[in-house]
């Protein structure tokens, strides 16, 4: 099973931060402990600030992967564009969420990407990523 993890902007600090939202724990580290705990899945990581690389990256693997993690940060809550290369691909997609962005600011609640995800998993940590593997896997 082939699948990829795009983060997008300001992601990249997760452990540095506001640790009161986002843990303590660094991205790259996590990410290991991710490659030991599925060592028959074959994942990959991908983190831009940059909407049009996060496009790009959807295109580039959205026809021939198993499925795709995306945490679009902030372009959740506003890229058109972002969603628009979601439906634009038959690859699934799961959207996560370290955050409960429900229960943070009004302009949060909202996620442009959900309608063309598969699903969305949010508020559980940085665990929320195992939970989407898990949910490719079963």
């Amino acid at each position: 099973m082939n699948l990829i993890i795009i983060n997008g902007p300001n992601l990249n600090l997760v452990g540095i931060r506001e640790k009161n939202i986002y843990g303590e724990k660094n991205f790259t580290e996590y990410f290991a402990e991710l490659l030991v705990k599925f060592p028959n899945v074959n994942l990959e990581y991908f983190q831009s600030n940059i909407e049009g690389e996060i496009i790009n990256k959807i295109q580039q693997v959205g026809f021939t992967y198993d499925g795709i993690i995306l945490n679009a940060g902030g372009y959740a809550h506003t890229s058109v564009a972002i969603a628009d290369a979601i439906r634009a691909i038959p690859v699934p997609v799961v959207e996560v969420h370290i955050s409960n962005i429900f229960a943070r600011e009004d302009f949060r609640r909202t996620s442009l990407l959900a309608p063309a995800c598969k699903g969305l998993i949010a508020g559980l940590g940085i665990d929320s990523y195992r939970l989407a593997i898990e949910s490719f896997i079963k």
